[in-house]
């Protein structure tokens, strides 16, 4: 199970960059590049109310004005993959494993960049908020995936950046690899328990 937001794609500036104009466009508090990139991981809803303490309604003209600009502003080359990740996934899949994604992104922008990165005909399941009812932490997404998959958690491997994709892992009885290029820190895969930690995708290779 792969996480895309960190782990495959480098959206980390897109995201940032639309988040501060969603907060400028709505005249709320102007919040750091830092402080924007911890929030990566989260539903979206949730890393705007998570930054600024706001009602839920404004948390949802939030997610709207974000949809709006991102589409805006995204476009083909804007996100690039991750070094040797394409590569990876091609020999992982030679090799007889399945690769799913496991996604906080919405559907829409998720399969396109699926698309874009021509990752279709590698990818067996792509599961995104759209598709659960509980968000990562929670090991719904991971269940899921592995009910249509036909594995078993002690089978199966969740791939993410994030403390959030660490911990749905663990929530869901899998093994854990944190990738440390992504969005989150060492420190914090570390703090929420991931088996392996690797600095390149490329060494998933030897964990599979």
């Amino acid at each position: 199970m792969l996480d895309f937001d960190g782990t495959i794609g480098d959206t980390q500036h897109l995201i940032v960059s639309t988040m501060q104009k969603t907060l400028a466009h709505l005249n709320l508090p102007p919040r750091s590049a830092e402080a924007c990139k911890r929030m990566i991981g989260l539903p979206l809803k949730q890393t705007f109310t998570h930054l600024i303490e706001m009602s839920d309604e404004m948390g949802d003209q939030c997610v709207d004005v974000y949809r709006r600009i991102f589409d805006e502003d995204n476009g083909p080359g804007v996100v690039p993959v991750f070094p040797h990740v394409i590569e990876t996934i091609k020999m992982l899949k030679e090799r007889g494993k399945t690769l799913t994604i496991a996604s906080s992104r919405a559907t829409a922008t998720l399969m396109q960049f699926v698309r874009d990165m021509q990752l279709e005909p590698y990818i067996s399941l792509v599961l995104s908020c759209d598709d659960i009812t509980h968000s990562k932490p929670h090991p719904e997404t991971a269940l899921i995936t592995l009910q249509q998959t036909g594995f078993s958690p002690e089978e199966a491997i969740v791939v993410g950046d994030s403390q959030y994709d660490i911990l749905m892992g663990r929530n869901a009885g899998c093994a854990t690899v944190g990738v440390s290029y992504g969005n989150g820190t060492v420190e914090e895969l570390i703090q929420a328990g991931a088996d392996h930690i690797i600095d390149d995708f490329a060494k998933l290779v030897d964990l599979v």
